[in-house]
């Protein structure tokens, strides 16, 4: 792992982003991309950290598995953590905050939460880009799409549930040579003559398929694979609004996340990398199975070989709406960085049997017109 600059981090501890004019707290505003006074106003510019000129570090994972160092972990700031105990969320604020119910949920079961070994401490991020305000408008736009929500639900657009939250992820990098062996297929046709029910003589072409080894190799650079360590947001859902422009991450400094609700990591590293060469596997058996020559193929068989294995540990922006209607919990999710949105809803009964009796109608009235 790269030494960490202890005179840095302790500085970084001890700010407390007051507002220049007043004193006030300032908070990250993403429209305006700088520290602004929720009271006065008062835009402050946000000093760059030490390192900002160079690109954000990736730290070697068979060493970070071995061993991490102490001074890796923590906020660099000061937090509190609390975990709800319906859907066991980790989340973390500024100390000061009060939070009367999950970010995640809306359980008011929430306690203190204190573990044994701090976390592992983000070393990048990815800033809010997109305000309240212009993802509310697309909240809007795509419950008026809903056609088969029920008309509560759009009407009522649920917009003032709307958080903005700091999603904890791991990002992996490996090169991976393979080398492949299969069967290809090839297929070719003839021509057969039988006889059909009537007794009449037919012909048709028969597809047959030759099958000849073949062998080959991959070379491939897995750059930013990403792997969520959420527990409070849908996994489906977060899949379908990635990817992140991780190529625009930014060193993490406690002024990014000021204000805002950070979601604690609650997949480890050790469990992250599993998943992340699991994804990995499966990626280079699909490449590898790409390169088979023929039409169809049978009995892949791929070894592979990583190298060059790197990972860090960043936060990415995402805007959610989460509400319970019925007995069912829904999340709608939007990248806070490039404002993809996907979104679970709940579907009306009604609207759903009146379209199924509209097609029978249908259906009924060209069969009766046609007899």
């Amino acid at each position: 792992m790269e030494p960490t600059q202890a005179g840095s981090i302790e500085a970084l501890a001890r700010e407390k982003f007051a507002c220049p004019a007043c004193g006030a707290e300032a908070h990250w505003n993403p429209g305006k991309q700088a520290l602004v006074c929720p009271f006065c106003g008062t835009n402050s510019p946000m000093e760059a950290p030490p390192n900002a000129a160079g690109s954000v570090k990736e730290h070697d994972l068979v060493t970070a598995l071995r061993t991490l160092p102490d001074e890796k972990r923590g906020w660099k700031s000061d937090k509190v953590s609390v975990r709800c105990q319906s859907c066991q969320a980790i989340s973390v604020f500024d100390r000061g905050q009060v939070a009367q119910r999950c970010e995640f949920c809306g359980s008011a079961q929430i306690v203190p939460y204190e573990q044994v070994k701090p976390p592992i401490s983000p070393e990048s991020v990815l800033p809010f880009v997109l305000d309240q305000i212009r993802v509310r408008d697309a909240l809007r736009s795509w419950y008026k799409t809903r056609w088969f929500a029920p008309n509560r639900l759009k009407s009522a657009a649920l917009t003032d549930t709307l958080h903005g939250i700091y999603v904890p992820y791991w990002t992996f990098d490996a090169q991976v040579h393979a080398d492949w062996t299969a069967e290809s297929g090839y297929h070719y046709y003839t021509t057969e003559t039988y006889r059909d029910a009537n007794g009449r003589t037919q012909t048709r072409r028969v597809q047959h398929t030759r099958w000849e080894r073949s062998s080959g190799s991959l070379e491939h650079f897995f750059d930013d694979e990403l792997i969520p360590a959420s527990r409070g947001l849908h996994a489906k859902l977060l899949a379908k609004i990635e990817p992140f422009p991780t190529s625009q991450l930014a060193h993490y400094t406690p002024s990014y996340v000021a204000g805002w609700t950070v979601e604690q990591y609650q997949l480890d590293l050790v469990g992250a990398a599993q998943h992340s060469r699991q994804r990995m596997e499966e990626k280079t058996h699909r490449m590898c199975a790409g390169q088979v020559p023929g039409d169809t193929h049978r009995n892949l068989r791929v070894q592979s070989h990583f190298s060059q294995q790197t990972f860090k540990h960043t936060l990415l922006p995402v805007w959610f709406v989460t509400y319970n209607y019925g007995a069912k919990t829904y999340q709608v999710l939007v990248n806070g960085a490039t404002g993809t949105l996907a979104g679970e809803h709940p579907l009306s009964f009604w609207k759903i049997f009146f379209l199924v009796v509209f097609i029978l109608l249908i259906v009924g009235g060209f069969a009766l017109a046609n007899r």
